[in-house]
């Protein structure tokens, strides 16, 4: 079945010459794959697939996961597969599976750590899609180890009393210092960022960065200032990518 050892190629298509030719670019057009070596690679992409998704669900429980992205990374290894095992021009189907993924990129703006998991899916399809399956088997075990360790330490993980203070104002409101009393009161340091106009230049949004203090009411940080904002819209978020705590 591994005709060159674990790491060695399992379709007997490609031949030394053939592997040069891939090296070199050529497009050169390849002999047909028998059943059992197709069976072989689509299976080993299908099972790796799945624990793609297995990972990404342990290490997701924290921040949540969609469905339909476990689905999409389940099926990504076995499309790629596929492709590259009908097409005979090697070059050719590497081109239509790469260009296929970037749907994904093109569609939706997700946490780069999302995008990285299709990287990881892409190149098991790819793998398993040449006939070097003991590559993509060592290959998974290596990156899935890492990225299970990295999330049970909560490696690079940002502060969770480091939050983005979102405060919308409306435009006859002079900001300076009117929030600066509830601020030292609720965080251990805040700094205003960024101010912006809104809706057309009726309402302004101040977005701060805060640590707040250890064990705060959120609540009650956040009426103290409605009332100071006009009952207007306050948003308190983790930095960057992480999910929203408390929106009114």
């Amino acid at each position: 079945m591994f005709p060159n050892g674990f790491f060695g190629n399992v379709l007997s298509r490609y031949s030394e010459d053939d592997a040069d030719s891939i090296l070199n670019g050529s497009n050169s057009i390849l002999a047909e794959i028998k059943t059992g070596e197709f069976f072989l690679c689509v299976i080993s992409a299908l099972v790796l697939g799945l624990l793609i998704g297995l990972i990404y669900i342990i290490t997701h429980k924290k921040e949540g996961y969609s469905q339909s992205y476990v689905m999409t990374m389940t099926m990504l290894p076995t499309i790629v597969t596929l492709i590259l095992l009908v097409i005979n021009s090697t070059a050719g189907a590497i081109s239509v599976a790469g260009a296929f993924s970037l749907v994904r990129f093109r569609s939706v703006a997700g946490d780069p750590k999302d995008i990285s998991y299709i990287f990881f899916a892409m190149a098991l399809g790819v793998s398993c899609g040449i006939g070097y399956v003991g590559f993509a088997i060592v290959f998974f075990i290596l990156l899935g180890a890492v990225m299970f360790g990295l999330s049970v330490l909560s490696f690079g993980e940002n502060s969770r009393r480091h939050m983005t203070l979102k405060i919308t104002i409306p435009e006859n409101l002079d900001y300076q210092g009117v929030f600066e009393p509830t601020l030292n009161k609720y965080t251990e340091f805040h700094k205003l960022r960024r101010v912006k106009t809104t809706n057309f230049g009726t309402l302004f949004e101040l977005i701060y960065s805060v640590d707040v203090n250890d064990n705060i009411d959120q609540k009650k940080f956040i009426d103290e200032l409605r009332a100071l904002n006009g009952n207007m819209t306050i948003n308190l978020v983790f930095f960057k990518y992480d999910d929203k705590i408390y929106e009114s």
